[in-house]
């Protein structure tokens, strides 16, 4: 069966039998995430979801070493340095809108997570129906560390992982291989690297959720054992605490090295960060829906942009790199409940509101 190509920009499209495979294209950035590739892709799945010729969609990423590694917070910095509003405003909005397709998907929407998967590249996977990773996936969301937090709908993920292991990988930044990003519930199955040329020919006739599931079944093989569930015990004991202070406390107090290493990284990270995302993530527990947490991380997105930290952080990290960002206010006991609270608000006409539509109905038959 021949396979058709087609290049938009940094996204390529092909098709192959019922199947359409969409690649992120920008290797020289590790697939970042643009506004104009987040628009393209919106316009793909929205005209194919009622295309009866179009079985299911394949989202990977081009160079080998990334699947996506998150979205072009160069951009970001860029927009918010010369004071406008518009292009953070529409950039979150669009992409959050593009996370939630693919959550209601019609279709099946099989996401390829091999290699990088961050931030943005986790927005794109970590909501659609069939999730794979391979042995060189490395998943993550590490915002905490640029004065920001894990968005796109990830705490969601997150607060539903076992025990408080979301929690730990929420304010740490910490890396997900094959089997944790499983055990946490960002992925779904393994495969080989090596096998990822031959999903396309495989699931060119696949039609329905049940039926991509069995073919990729058929390539799926246990990963190397990870390290999340032997961890556990002090995970929980750990950050099972109300307050970012409380956890910090009990790391301090842990045995364990590895505790003790999470709270060096925690110690660099941004104080604001790590108060706003541990109440993001506890709220999403109590979200019936995953658009609540969109709803809410637009809020706090909108407000860590009018902050201090976010710009410093990508200053330290993306354009400096000098890596010693100055955070303010730069101790835990700065950050006051009003600090916190003032990133929940509400944002009036800019309230992120998702359509029902009967073309987006939740998927099933993970």
């Amino acid at each position: 069966m021949s396979e058709s190509v087609l290049q938009d920009g940094d996204i390529v499209v092909r098709e192959f039998g019922a199947l359409r495979r969409i690649t992120l294209n920008r290797p020289q950035a590790l697939n970042a995430i643009t506004l104009d590739m987040v628009v393209t892709m919106t316009a793909l799945l929205r005209a194919w979801a009622d295309d009866p010729a179009v079985g299911a969609i394949l989202l990977d990423g081009a160079g080998g070493r990334a699947f996506a590694a998150g979205g072009d917070i160069r951009a970001l910095y860029d927009a918010a340095k010369a004071g406008d509003k518009k292009l953070p405003e529409k950039f979150w909005a669009t992409e959050y809108h593009l996370n939630v397709l693919i959550a209601r998907y019609p279709k099946p929407v099989i996401a390829l997570m091999d290699g990088v998967v961050m931030g943005g590249g986790v927005g794109l996977s970590a909501h659609a129906s069939h999730r794979i990773v391979t042995q060189r996936s490395s998943v993550a969301m590490p915002e905490v560390a640029i004065g920001y937090f894990p968005d796109v709908g990830a705490c969601f993920v997150l607060a539903r992982a076992p025990g408080f292991v979301g929690t730990y990988l929420a304010l740490t930044g910490a890396r997900a291989a094959a089997a944790d990003a499983i055990y946490c519930g960002l992925a779904d199955l393994h495969i080989p690297a090596a096998r990822l040329d031959e999903l396309p020919a495989a699931l060119a006739g696949a039609r329905g959720m049940h039926d991509v599931k069995a073919r990729l079944d058929k390539f799926s093989v246990p990963p190397a054992a990870g390290r999340l569930a032997a961890a556990r015990p002090w995970i929980d004991r750990c950050y099972g605490a109300d307050t970012v202070e409380e956890i910090f406390d009990r790391l301090a107090q842990s045995g364990e090295d590895e505790a003790r290493a999470a709270l060096e990284t925690m110690r660099k990270m941004s104080p604001t960060s790590l108060k706003i995302t541990l109440r993001n993530i506890r709220s999403a527990l109590s979200f019936e829906e995953v658009e609540q947490s969109f709803a809410q991380d637009y809020r706090v997105s909108l407000a860590c942009v009018a902050e201090h930290d976010f710009i410093e952080g990508i200053r330290a990290t993306i354009v400096d790199k000098d890596r010693n960002p100055v955070w303010r206010p730069d101790t835990l006991e700065g950050v006051t409940p009003d600090i916190v609270e003032r990133h929940f608000r509400a944002v009036g006409a800019l309230e992120l509101r998702f359509e029902k539509h009967r073309t987006f109905a939740p998927s099933t038959g993970r």
